[in-house]
């Protein structure tokens, strides 16, 4: 049998003619491509096999870098950074890239536009991580429709059945926060939520409201407070808690965003934070630890929570089932010195 100099075994010449066909078919065969007749290519496979023909293996061009997107509420929010670290750390260790955009930007004329749809449809990309983001129906219509795999990162709301999302233990946190008041001799402790409809803030509402009734303690309607995530919503509800005819010793912040107001509401009376009240939050946002006094706070784990979602999204991405349609990391309370055991007695 004829082999070429130096090689280990038959040319393809070779298996053309024992195969009674051409070498481009048998090179066909060889490299997998369809335009073969079926009995052709039984023909010279059987060929292939008998001759122990060494089939090498093909150089293929370099695959580009997988693109997914970061689509945040806000691009200078407190969150970002934090989302952002966690979800391009993971990026990397995946081979991934990350683009960053936000969910809605305000046109000339005022009125909030959402390019984020077409940018990443023409980016190509292969996925997208939400953080902060309620998704309307025609938008995850739209996704569903061009088969890209989503991850929502700390949601509002509940997701639609079959989302996948990651979200911090807010049921867990807001207890931790309310037993820390307990344990310091606090009786009186109020609540100041978020956004009244948002499960996120509900959560965090019903672990203080788990905790108080573990420690046999009554909530009065009045200490249960909504307000928008600003300091000016924040400002006002403290102050209608502070007018109440036996105001709180203690008062748990859903968002470490709104605690700016609520100690202004306190100075403007003449108190002071922790002698006259002690406060949490809920976040553990950079500001925590420069505001005075430095706020105790539950820690939410953002960089950790990105980098699951990633890790989530880049299964949906390879076809894979989630291990979990909804995770839930844990979060850590941080204590500083915005609490202290209550001054006075309780009446």
């Amino acid at each position: 049998m004829a082999r070429s100099s130096g090689s280990t075994g038959p040319t393809l010449a070779v298996v053309a003619r024992e195969a009674g066909v051409s070498v481009p078919t048998a090179s066909k065969v060889v490299n997998g491509r369809e335009d073969v007749a079926p009995e052709t290519r039984r023909r010279v496979t059987e060929v292939l096999d008998r001759l122990g023909y060494i089939r090498r293996p093909r150089c293929e061009a370099p695959k580009p870098t997988a693109i997914v997107d970061l689509v945040v509420h806000s691009l200078d929010s407190a969150w970002s950074g934090a989302v952002l670290h966690g979800a391009a750390e993971a990026a990397h260790e995946a081979g991934l890239e990350v683009v960053v955009s936000a969910a809605a930007t305000r046109s000339r004329g005022g009125r909030l536009e959402y390019g984020w749809p077409e940018k990443l449809y023409a980016r190509g990309s292969s996925g997208v991580l939400f953080h902060l983001v309620e998704l309307a129906p025609a938008q995850h219509s739209w996704l569903g429709e061009r088969r890209i795999p989503f991850v929502l990162i700390d949601p509002a709301n509940d997701p639609p059945p079959g989302v996948p999302s990651v979200a911090a233990a807010n049921w867990q946190g807001g207890m931790a926060a309310t037993e820390h008041l307990i344990g310091l001799g606090h009786r009186r402790i109020a609540v100041i939520g978020g956004l009244g409809r948002a499960v996120r803030d509900g959560g965090r509402v019903a672990g203080y409201r788990s905790a108080m009734a573990a420690a046999g303690l009554p909530v009065p309607s009045a200490y249960v407070r909504y307000g928008e995530i600003s300091e000016a919503g924040a400002r006002h509800r403290m102050g209608e808690l502070l007018d109440l005819p036996e105001p709180p010793t203690a008062v748990f912040v859903c968002s470490d965003q709104m605690v700016p107001g609520v100690y202004q509401a306190v100075r403007r009376r003449g108190l002071r934070v922790p002698r006259d009240i002690s406060v949490v939050g809920f976040d553990d946002l950079p500001q925590a630890r420069w505001i005075t006094p430095a706020l105790t706070t539950v820690r939410q784990p953002l960089s950790e929570m990105a980098g699951a979602a990633l890790r989530t999204l880049l299964r949906l991405m390879t076809g894979e089932v989630p291990e979990a349609i909804r995770t839930e990391l844990s979060t850590r309370l941080m204590v500083r010195s915005s609490t202290a055991p209550p001054l006075r007695a309780p009446l």
